[in-house]
């Protein structure tokens, strides 16, 4: 699916940073394959908030280089495969999002289906594991970030969160980050708001916080806030100082 001169779906910084943190970036980017043209859509909904998660992979550069952690993004459109779902899972490839038909995908087969997992989502998640499992036989620890953004209105609904903190089973870190984010009056923190991990709606925490036992935590900031340089800039300060103190009252360093 992807020609030779376009670009890996993997985007990697700092891969031997020092730090215990590992970001994760699943929506970073907004690039469709010319193979699949537009998808059918215009320039204006491909710079939506459908296409990628506006802000967050800038956010996740910036707590990678203050933390000197290794961040793993992915490069492609959430249109042409969510690499935050499931292979084969109902919004793993959507028809329509938002309201908005997705032409290009409306017709996707179980062939099609293959060739963008083969292409984006699996290299993507291969080096993750590569990068988790190098870290376990190094004996290193390792905390989980997902990073996410979301839209200031969803479907007429405005949602009055600065920031989520998403978990399922495990409690730890998120809930010391709760503690840590509501402490500043000034901030409305979702727990699990403005979405909960589930099966059927993620994959990294599952299978990576959940299955191999790390401390993690999903992070969810409102677009509007990241959508420039400086929202950039003092949420990734906020973010990192916080999930420092965060991991110091978890009893790890």
């Amino acid at each position: 699916m992807l020609a030779i001169d376009e670009p890996s779906p993997v985007e990697i910084r700092r891969p031997q940073g020092r730090s215990p943190f590992l970001i994760v970036c699943d929506h970073a980017g907004a690039r469709i394959p010319r193979a699949l043209g537009s998808l059918g859509l215009g320039s204006a909904d491909l710079a939506r908030h459908i296409a990628s998660d506006i802000g967050a992979a800038a956010v996740a550069r910036r707590l990678s280089a203050t933390w000197d952690a290794c961040a793993v993004l992915q490069r492609y459109s959430r249109l042409v495969i969510d690499c935050n779902r499931p292979p084969g899972s109902p919004t793993s490839i959507v028809v329509e999002s938002e309201r908005t038909p997705v032409p290009g995908n409306a017709r996707v087969d179980a062939i099609e289906r293959q060739r963008r997992e083969r292409a984006i989502f699996a290299p993507y998640h291969a080096r993750i594991s590569a990068i988790l499992d190098a870290r376990a036989t190094a004996s290193r620890l390792t905390v989980l970030i997902a990073m996410h953004s979301f839209t200031p209105i969803y479907l007429g609904v405005a949602r009055p969160w600065h920031v989520g903190v998403l978990y399922r089973h495990d409690r730890r870190l998120a809930q010391a980050l709760l503690a840590v984010l509501r402490a500043d009056p000034a901030l409305v923190v979702g727990d699990n708001q403005p979405y909960a991990v589930g099966d059927a709606t993620d994959f990294a925490i599952p299978q990576y916080g959940e299955k191999r036992g790390l401390l993690h935590v999903e992070i969810e900031v409102r677009q509007d806030l990241i959508a420039t340089p400086i929202g950039q800039r003092a949420w990734a300060s906020r973010l990192a100082a916080a999930l420092r103190e965060s991991l110091d009252r978890c009893g790890s360093r």
